[in-house]
């Protein structure tokens, strides 16, 4: 059977990722960077087990992508992420020149887009609400749990 290899299907893989992050403690982001339709990065949230606050899914991703690919420069590469970037990466993501970026959940307290697309490169495409319902779920349920345990 022949795979088809949709927005959906690549973010299907960053949720995978996601999901690593919640099961190791971390907040549930999950990251590809694909090239040519073949994923050439993974990457989840590691600032817990890290102790680096910049540890984030997609800085992870692009440093990834940018070590295959031995370029510094993605404009060829589509990151698919779980969840909108932060300011932090919107700006990594501008410097590596992404392509296009592709998110599932919006994050309306610190995702770049309220600063509008201008924090990205200026040739980078944008597209938003991708599986937002599984994102979102999985991150409520991070969330939740975080709050139960800090009752007890």
């Amino acid at each position: 059977m022949l795979e088809v290899f949709t927005d959906e299907y690549f973010m299907r893989q960053a949720l995978r990722e996601a999901q690593r992050a919640f099961d190791a403690g971390e907040v549930p982001v999950g990251a590809v960077v694909v090239c040519g339709n073949q994923i050439i990065a993974r990457a989840h949230n590691n600032t817990e087990q890290l102790m680096d606050v910049t540890a984030h899914a997609e800085i992870v991703a692009i440093t990834a992508a940018s070590a295959y690919l031995g370029s510094k420069y993605l404009p060829d590469c589509t990151l698919y992420v779980t969840l909108e970037p932060c300011v932090m990466c919107a700006g990594a993501l501008s410097w590596a020149q992404m392509g296009r970026v592709v998110y599932g959940a919006s994050d309306d307290r610190k995702g770049f887009m309220r600063h509008g697309k201008m924090l990205l490169h200026p040739k980078t495409k944008v597209e938003f609400g991708v599986l937002m319902e599984e994102s979102s779920a999985l991150l409520r349920r991070f969330f939740q749990g975080r709050r139960r345990s800090a009752k007890s």
